[in-house]
């Protein structure tokens, strides 16, 4: 048999009747006990859940843990470096303004942070037409580049040239954040007014050595409590002649040769100097020079772009 039927007794008829099911019925039982199933079940693993836990879940809830307790020890640590850092800004900034009378320079302007924006805002033809021109002017000056260095290295296997022009930091271990100002009008730390600067400040503490930037002869050696304080010069040849002044002392003598690297003296601040650096100077026939210009070759691109910087916007001379 199939089935059992099954009959129940109608009283308003006083008869048997057959029961019968239709589809609705049997869909609506059929969704109660698939709630009731599931709701079972959702109960089940939320009872599991909270009283097993697995061996992944533990490992988890123990690494929460510790992060947890390290969190707030790394927050206390990062807002800790955060003050010495800006203790460290403000000490900086008032050396500076001691220094300088002025405020430090804000090295972010050093390089255009907005160029992607505007790229992005220029339409793609003209940035192709303005690459273009671009490539352009770089091929002609690379190879004007290119022919001043035949020149150069025709010059130096005709022997027509006997010494390099000076082109060494006279300090070593340079770093581009103690460059002070270079040549042009500079506001005097004395007498607070601008006046000519002849040279580069190159800032360093009391004693470090210094050393000459070119092989040459010892011009000559002035030692003096005022001006330029104790100085060195020093003839290398073609015309070019380095300085060195405010040194506190000196380790050559009139007309001894030196060769690059040659320590000739000390840092110092003898003479008219408001604090301990070094009076850098560059001339080829009693012209005076940038000596920035010269500085390429001995330190890194970068720098060599944050000396240019430095220099550019230091407002007043050390001496």
């Amino acid at each position: 048999m199939a089935g059992k039927e099954r009959y129940v007794f109608d009283r308003t008829r006083m008869e048997f009747r057959k029961v019968t099911r239709s589809v609705w019925s049997v869909f609506w039982k059929a969704m109660r006990y698939f709630m009731v199933t599931a709701s079972l079940a959702v109960v089940y693993y939320i009872v599991f859940s909270l009283v097993v836990n697995t061996d992944s879940e533990r490992k988890l809830k123990r690494e929460i843990q510790m992060y947890q307790k390290t969190y707030d020890e790394m927050l206390r640590k990062e807002n800790l470096i955060g003050d010495v850092l800006d203790g460290l800004k403000e000490k900086d900034g008032e050396i500076y303004r001691q220094l300088f009378n002025s405020d430090s320079p804000e090295l972010g302007g050093m390089y255009p942070d907005g160029l992607l924006s505007v790229i992005d805002s220029v339409d793609d033809k003209d940035i192709i037409d303005y690459v273009g021109k671009k490539i352009g002017l770089l091929e002609q000056a690379s190879a004007h580049i290119e022919s001043n260095f035949s020149k150069v290295m025709a010059i130096l296997d005709s022997g027509g040239v006997k010494s390099l022009p000076p082109m060494t930091n006279p300090l070593k271990d340079f770093s581009y954040a103690r460059t002070g100002a270079t040549v042009g009008r500079r506001i005097n730390p004395f007498y607070k007014v601008p006046s000519d600067h002849w040279g580069l400040d190159l800032i360093s503490q009391q004693g470090d050595p210094v050393f000459a930037s070119a092989d040459g002869v010892v011009k000559y050696v002035d030692h003096s409590s005022k001006g330029l304080g104790n100085v060195v010069a020093i003839d290398h040849g073609n015309g070019y002649q380095t300085r060195y002044a405010h040194l506190e002392n000196t380790r050559v003598s009139k007309g001894q040769k030196v060769s690059r690297g040659k320590q000739i003296g000390q840092v110092g601040m003898s003479g008219n100097s408001f604090a301990p650096h070094l009076h850098y100077e560059v001339r080829r026939d009693s012209v005076r020079l940038d000596p920035l210009h010269f500085m390429f070759a001995s330190v890194s691109p970068e720098d060599y772009i944050g000396m240019l910087f430095m220099s550019s916007n230091t407002g007043q001379s050390m001496d």
